[in-house]
């Protein structure tokens, strides 16, 4: 049990602070001011201020699980920089973490087909480059037929699905439990860009509306759809959650 809750805290904050990572060098990249990186769950409270560069606070939440960054400044919620800036800056923004996802899953496929399998790094390199391309179209094909009501829910994992996983993995080695990463850190970087509110996709969608009516959407606009979104989410997380709980218990 301890090795499932010290795994699947490990691997999931890794590939979180990885999307994070890539929010937060594109709005660098664009210009954006990005006011604090943390680590940890973002409800929870702020512990420790690590270091400070620039105007980002680089900080240590209470509960260990996950990070985010925050474009707002000193309890600012409209976030007005973020959404000060050009359509293609803002699609980059939200679009560079998944990007970042995929390319880390690619590295760590590499690493564990070339020590787990012996494989030269240029043939590591192809079968990682396949592996990624098979996990994308097999993972949007899940989409689309759960969406559409020809697939099943029970694919699914939460967060004691993946915990369960986890642990699995990581007492099976350490290339079991970096192909595990890999894989959740292309399941995470897939799933944000859904046009779902709330996720990155999301937010590209809105982008795209805004694009077709020629006129930004109100930050309260943003705001509340991103309200319903998170309510949506957390409501299909507690049901997985359960979901999961029941598959362990049978």
């Amino acid at each position: 049990m301890l090795i499932s809750v010290v795994a699947f805290l490990g691997v999931f904050t890794t590939v979180v602070l990885v999307h994070e990572l890539g929010h937060f060098l594109a709005a660098r990249q664009a210009g954006v001011p990005v006011y604090e990186f943390s680590i940890g769950f973002p409800f929870s409270p702020k512990i420790l201020t690590l270091f400070k560069h620039r105007e980002t606070e680089f900080t240590l939440r209470l509960l260990p699980l996950g990070g985010f960054v925050s474009f707002s400044k000193d309890g600012d919620e409209e976030a007005a920089d973020l959404f000060g800036a050009s359509m293609g800056h803002r699609a980059l923004i939200m679009s560079a973490g998944s990007l970042f996802n995929i390319a880390f899953a690619f590295l760590l496929f590499i690493v564990v087909f070339a020590m787990g399998k012996h494989m030269s790094v240029p043939d590591a390199m192809v079968t990682s480059v396949k592996t990624v391309w098979l996990v994308i179209t097999g993972t949007v094909d899940f989409i689309i037929k759960t969406f559409s009501g020809h697939g099943s829910w029970e694919g699914l994992s939460g967060p004691v699905g993946i915990a369960a996983i986890a642990g699995k993995a990581a007492s099976k080695g350490i290339l079991n439990l970096l192909y595990f990463t890999g894989m959740l850190s292309m399941s995470l970087g897939i799933m944000n860009l859904i046009p779902f509110p709330a996720l990155d996709g999301g937010q590209l969608l809105m982008l795209f509306i805004e694009a077709i009516k020629r006129k930004p959407l109100s930050i309260r606009t943003y705001q509340a759809v991103n309200l319903v979104g998170l309510a949506v989410f957390l409501i299909l997380t507690v049901l997985v959650t359960y979901q999961d709980i029941a598959r362990l218990m049978a």
